[in-house]
């Protein structure tokens, strides 16, 4: 046997730079201080995407993307195939906690400044990264065709719609039509295992790629603190405490998949009226209830055509933060970005309670 090992080492050395790789991870470092916590949450964002790649397979065995067998399909899942509703509920629940983590992920990146110099490219890519996220949830609530997702993805597809000039093209683009029908469920079903796959493994390798090659940064009010405590090893320190934050993740996830299953609901039909009080699932609600209060009308433009602009350019914005904090970039403290990060967070904690408040009552 240990020949046997020494034989397949020697032949896989010959072909990959093991030893390299190996020398690599004993000398890499991470930044340990008060904020050191923050930066499990991306390897649990990404332990729970691999969650959700592995739980997306096996559903896919048996599911049908058309408007006659989806919601069949996914109900023979839950009530036939052995664990499937497990399966199926771990995805779902998989899926809002990705979408939570990857938000906290980002906020923490930001009030941090962790896109600073030279790690521009770093933000850049983990920001798609989260919009590829939103993207997976928004493609992929419609797939069990049932009525809260059909309503909620016609909701969401008349935002789109309204768009200058661009919205005609887009709502027949994502919807395959005028209106929402199984066209829209199969090019919804493309977009979600084939389309944003590809590009959420490519922003990903770019991602790792470049947190590797630049390490962890480190806060500037701690970088230059006389009182810094010294880096810890990845390995294997870094590597088991971040171990403990995936099985916390995974207990959290099967605790609430097993406990509260997510449910299927009634099948979607086109011709029925919406249900009372429809709303997108809650990292849309934010923006749902916000444009609830814009007016009909701001001077000659729409209100939600202002919406939607001022949600493109917070967006736009907030990508390229790494070339407007110059402060930050120089190593100096930059209130002001830190105050608009915190009263970001705050806006979308408000608006997404009230969100919930008004569908309470």
């Amino acid at each position: 046997m240990r020949n046997f090992r020494k034989i397949l080492y020697v032949w896989l050395e010959e072909r990959v730079p093991l030893q390299d790789i190996g020398h690599f991870f004993a000398k890499k470092r991470v930044p340990q201080h008060l904020h050191t916590l923050w930066y499990y949450l991306g390897g649990i964002t990404l332990f729970l995407f691999c969650i959700q790649v592995v739980t997306g397979i096996l559903l896919l065995l048996y599911y049908r993307p058309t408007a006659e067998g989806a919601f069949e399909s996914v109900q023979f899942i839950m009530t036939q195939v052995r664990f499937g509703w497990l399966i199926r509920s771990i995805h779902s629940w998989c899926a809002n906690l990705l979408i939570l983590s990857a938000f906290v992920h980002m906020f923490s990146a930001f009030l941090m400044k962790a896109y600073r110099k030279p790690r521009e490219l770093t933000w850049i890519t983990g920001f798609f990264l989260l919009v590829l996220a939103m993207g997976f949830g928004f493609s992929g609530y419609l797939l069990p065709w049932n009525e809260l997702a059909f309503f909620a993805t016609r909701v969401g597809t008349d935002i789109a719609g309204v768009i200058p000039f661009a919205g005609k093209f887009l709502l027949t683009f994502l919807r395959g039509g005028d209106d929402v029908t199984g066209a829209t469920l199969t090019r919804f079903f493309g977009f979600h295992v084939a389309v944003l796959p590809v590009l959420a493994m490519t922003f990903l390798a770019l991602h790792l790629i470049l947190i590797q090659i630049q390490g962890m940064s480190v806060p500037p009010s701690i970088e230059k603190s006389p009182k810094r405590k010294p880096d810890m090893p990845f390995f294997p320190n870094f590597v088991l405490r971040d171990i403990i934050g995936w099985l916390l993740a995974l207990f959290l996830l099967t605790a609430m998949a097993s406990l509260f299953p997510w449910e299927l609901g009634r099948k979607a039909d086109p011709f029925a009226s919406a249900p009372v009080g429809i709303k997108p699932e809650w990292y849309f609600m934010f923006m749902f209830q916000t444009l609830k209060y814009i007016p009909s009308k701001i001077l000659f433009l729409e209100g939600e055509v202002v919406g939607i602009f001022a949600f493109g350019l917070g967006a736009f914005l907030g990508l390229l933060i790494p070339f407007l904090d110059r402060r930050s970039a120089r190593g100096e403290k930059s209130r002001l970005f830190t105050a608009i990060g915190i009263a970001v967070i705050a806006y979308i904690v408000v608006f997404t309670l009230l969100a919930v408040f008004v569908k309470a009552t």
